[in-house]
């Protein structure tokens, strides 16, 4: 049996394996009260909190380990109104999130997720840390890697996405010591089984060795993750291409196919945005990371400017908004910019890439193929790709600038201008980490078709849903790991039927 298994058997396999009818017994081997497809953020708190009903549960998942993003993630999260906060004297409230996710997304995320997200996000995260999360000791913080809060709530721990991972494997143990709880790794869902209504009753699975699996559920969760791990869905999805090899590797978009061919639908297209970028380590996309240079002025007023592959300035580099820099560079050819220099700021400046010495850099021109340098700014943009003529004219302007202390886009910060050669410059590439199509879903995490009738039995949580419900075309900080321990939670709480 193939990967492109027909309605009519999907149907009639399981129909004579298991039964159309549930098994409210729990005795049958291949009858579940609940099916999650993805052993991750928002799939293992839904089967936690499932079991903890007395559910039984399948726990389904093509990595070796379970955990999903949470292995590799920073573990950002964000909520308003926790015990943590009021013990700080921090005062903080749902709406006040809401307010602040609506204001820094311009209003582009969806409402009601991020309505539904904020206003339990609380009790998540006091139930994290009433289970042992390893919150930093300063925490919470205001943040500086995205646009900011009005308030102080985010929460690292300090194993990163691991700490949230601790939590949720001791909160598994019980539903898996009481054979509440069963967990099938190294093992795709290639198809969700329906009845003729439509309904999915089940699903059909294949393990690494290629042995097929049926299983009846009374309810299937979609908790499988993005697709930023599949370079051509990615450019399918989003329009651009997936540059920069960061992602969980099991994010290949399964989730995405489930849903579609059961009749669901994708929204968040118009939502895409990409990071402000980092040093690649060459231009075989997707690319891992080599360095990040510093554009936080915060952190490291810019001494650079940075060009597009025009030439010409594109932002104003000292702007303090990570927001207006991330949308200033969704604007320019193939999300990528070129910070330029001289020797002047080489041999002066703070060094900008993060974590590197004088001499690294002074290395990294000699071996890295993302630093270029040229005797004259003729020569430089010609071992970078960029028309000369441009690039002279745009130093010519930025340099009068630097002298009359006016920068024609209001830059503040002018050490000096670039006018000692020879001249450098690193090439960066935006890209983005997370998917932000994704399936749609009503309040209650029910996969919707385009009429908005739900799929009798389906749900989806997690970055599934994508990166542009939740956050819209904006990074705010803490709304994908959050809201997806949160929805997962509240599936296996509250709303997912297991009568």
């Amino acid at each position: 049996m193939t990967d492109n298994i027909s309605r009519r058997t999907v149907l009639g396999g399981l129909a004579g394996a298991v039964g159309l009818a549930a098994c409210r017994g729990g005795s049958a081997e291949n009858d579940w009260d609940l099916i999650v497809v993805g052993a991750g953020t928002a799939g293992l708190p839904a089967a936690i909190f499932s079991a903890q009903r007395g559910a039984r549960v399948l726990l389904v998942d093509a990595a070796a380990r379970v955990g999903g993003t949470l292995l590799i993630a920073t573990g950002q999260m964000s909520a308003a109104g926790t015990r943590v906060q009021r013990e700080k004297g921090i005062e903080d409230t749902p709406q006040l999130h809401y307010d602040d996710v609506m204001r820094i997304s311009n209003n582009t995320a969806d409402p009601t997720l991020v309505r539904l997200a904020v206003e339990n996000a609380p009790v998540t995260f006091d139930w994290l840390m009433d289970n042992g999360f390893d919150m930093l000791p300063d925490h919470p913080v205001a943040g500086r890697a995205h646009e900011p809060y009005s308030e102080r709530r985010y929460y690292w721990g300090a194993a990163f996405g691991l700490s949230i991972l601790a939590v949720l494997e001791r909160a598994l143990q019980p539903g898996l010591d009481k054979n509440l709880i069963k967990i099938s790794l190294e093992t795709r869902v290639t198809e969700l089984a329906r009845d003729p209504s439509g309904a999915v009753i089940g699903v059909v699975t294949k393990d690494k060795h290629g042995g097929v699996g049926q299983y009846r559920g009374r309810n299937v969760l979609l908790a499988c993750g993005g697709y930023a791990s599949n370079p051509s869905l990615f450019q399918e999805l989003c329009g651009h291409a997936d540059y920069g090899d960061t992602s969980y590797e099991f994010a290949q978009g399964d989730g995405i196919g489930l849903g579609t061919r059961a009749g669901g639908y994708l929204r968040g297209r118009e939502n895409y945005l990409c990071n402000f970028g980092a040093i690649l380590v060459n231009d075989d996309f997707p690319a891992r990371v080599s360095a990040r240079f510093i554009s936080h002025p915060q952190q490291r007023a810019p001494w650079e400017i940075y060009v597009n592959a025009n030439g010409q300035r594109f932002i104003q580099e000292d702007i303090p908004s990570v927001d207006a820099r991330e949308h200033a560079l969704l604007q320019q050819p193939d999300l990528r910019y070129w910070i330029v220099f001289d020797q002047t700021i080489l041999d002066t400046a703070p060094v900008g890439v993060r974590g590197w010495t004088r001499e690294d850099l002074r290395i990294a021109f000699d071996r890295h193929p993302m630093f270029f340098q040229g005797a004259t700014v003729e020569a430089l943009a010609e071992r970078c790709g960029l028309p000369a003529v441009a690039l002279q004219d745009t130093l010519r302007t930025y340099n009068q600038g630097v002298a009359a202390g006016d920068d024609l886009l209001g830059r503040k910060h002018l050490p000096s201008p670039i006018a000692n050669g020879p001249f450098y410059a690193i090439r960066v590439q935006g890209y983005s980490t997370t998917s932000s199509v994704g399936v749609a879903v009503d309040e209650q995490l029910r996969v919707i078709r385009k009429d908005g009738v739900a799929i009798p039995n389906l749900y989806a949580a997690g970055e599934l849903l994508g990166a542009g419900q939740l956050m819209g075309q904006a990074f705010c900080g803490g709304m994908m790991i959050t809201p997806a321990v949160t929805f997962g939670r509240l599936l296996g709480q509250r709303i997912l039927d297991f009568a």
